[in-house]
């Protein structure tokens, strides 16, 4: 169960041995309760506070604290002071992004990011006959990208990474511009916009990306990764390098939670505020998208490798196959 704060003022604390959540709504207090052993991580918004006896009592059980901005782009987190991983792990992955290996994988990871998203625009299809020509042309051109991608080789990634960025680039403006237009006229955008989103679709997709973010950066360390070390943005100052390159395959369990919410009509203007240059999710559509993105993450079954998995478990299994492909 993920433990999600965002209602600002809100406070978390330890009160017989159980998470207790104080609330502060319309001048009162609700105190709600939630059992260490049903909690798998916590997850709060800039606004909200915790007691160093809750951090204590989550690290001991091994509850990982992720810790957001308003817009949902995770800053920082707790982890166990006992380190995860191996150090042979780390080595092989530090060498892998100076040589084909690191190359190969970066191909391999936009590849099924695009292939993903055109899995999705097929399903579009099926349920939009109107737009039914409109979406395959679409889906031609990705394919034709994709091609570019997947058939790419190099000894190293610094050969072919303008190559893969203009092609992956290309990608994204035809998809984002296709899921534009697949919606209401009302919650139609132009483009992506991230900090501030410029409409309230990339506001719900800014903040389901950065749920993402902290789950593949938990995924990478129980694999014993580290996060830091990417391939192709392996260069960016303080950057968890590898989570932007590993969460390529998954941005599609963002962009699908989104657009469903959008094309049933669930998210209305009480779900964003308008703020300066920009739109914002507020508490209401904050909760909104969580509910619906960890049910989609977390509890929604899919068939994986011959077994009935949640997208959750599927990610972790690659990050296990990831790293052990990189000490064979």
């Amino acid at each position: 169960m993920q433990l999600i704060i965002n209602s600002y003022g809100s406070y978390l604390h330890i009160k017989d041995d159980m998470f207790e959540v104080i609330v502060r709504k319309d001048g009162n207090r609700e105190k709600h309760y939630f059992s260490v052993k049903k909690i798998s991580s916590i997850l709060m918004s800039k606004g909200t506070a915790m007691s160093t006896a809750a951090i204590i009592m989550a690290t001991k059980n091994n509850i990982d604290i992720v810790i957001f901005e308003y817009d949902g782009v995770p800053v920082g987190r707790f982890w166990h002071s006992r380190p995860g991983s191996t150090t042979k792990i780390r080595k092989k992955q530090l060498e892998a992004s100076l040589n084909a290996i690191g190359a190969n994988w970066v191909i391999k990871w936009l590849s099924q990011k695009i292939e993903n998203q055109i899995e999705f625009l097929k399903k579009l299809k099926k349920h939009r006959s109107q737009k039914s020509e409109r979406i395959q042309n679409s889906i031609e051109k990705l394919s034709e990208l994709n091609a570019k991608i997947s058939n790419s080789k190099a000894e190293k990634i610094s050969e072919i990474e303008g190559s893969l960025r203009g092609w992956e680039g290309t990608a994204g403006r035809i998809y984002f511009t296709l899921l534009s237009e697949l919606l209401t006229q009302k919650y139609k955008f132009d483009g992506r916009s991230f900090r501030p989103a410029q409409d309230p679709f990339n506001a719900f997709l800014n903040y389901a990306y950065g749920i993402l973010y902290s789950r593949v950066e938990k995924a990478l360390v129980i694999a014993g990764l580290d996060p830091y070390t990417g391939f192709m943005h392996r260069d960016d100052y303080n950057t968890k390098s590898l989570v932007f390159d590993f969460i390529e395959p998954y941005r599609i369990i963002a962009e699908e939670t989104v657009f469903k919410l959008f094309s049933a009509k669930k998210v209305n203007d009480s779900h964003t505020d308008k703020i300066t240059n920009g739109y914002s999710l507020n508490a209401d559509g904050k909760a909104l998208l969580t509910d619906r993105f960890f049910k989609f993450f977390e509890e929604e079954k899919i068939r994986y490798k011959g077994r009935n998995q949640s997208r959750s478990n599927a990610m972790q299994m690659d990050t296990h196959t990831f790293a052990n492909s990189l000490i064979k």
